[in-house]
């Protein structure tokens, strides 16, 4: 979500000191996976509004060095529907960019999704059937290009 590591292990940490100063305030039958994701999802966001703040611009995804070292034997075409992906997956509205991880990604309920994101398990659903249903659509039409 944060598209650095570097960012993505300093909300970690964050998520994870959040969570033990706000552990003892839990009462009763609580989901902890999911009351996890939302402290690590509202620390992803908060980063990545100070980053917008701080460089005044569009928030560019992890360059391609990391992923070309690891594939460079994939080659140029593959390099560039990855890069169109990541792309595609950033224009996409935040709740729905997190509810398409949190499913795809990390493999969680539709529950689980929606306890995280604060809305119902139908909402969750309907982010992620909305985010495949653009990403389809935009990888579609860049294709036909």
């Amino acid at each position: 979500m944060l598209s650095n590591e570097q960012d993505a292990e300093d909300c970690l940490q964050e998520t994870f000191l959040r969570a033990h100063r706000a552990y003892p305030r839990m009462q009763g039958e609580v989901n902890f996976r999911a009351w996890l994701y939302r402290i690590a999802g509202n620390t992803a966001r908060t980063q990545l509004k100070r980053r917008l703040r701080r460089d005044g611009r569009e928030i560019d995804l992890p360059d391609e060095e990391g992923a070309a070292s690891q594939q460079a034997d994939a080659g140029l075409e593959l390099r560039e529907r990855l890069a169109a992906v990541r792309t595609a997956v950033r224009g996409l509205p935040f709740k729905q960019q997190q509810s398409l991880i949190l499913r795809k990604y990390q493999g969680l309920s539709y529950a689980e999704i929606g306890a995280a994101l604060e809305c119902s398990p139908e909402s969750a659903r309907a982010n992620v059937y909305q985010a495949l249903r653009r990403l389809r659509s935009e990888l579609a039409v860049e294709r036909q290009e």
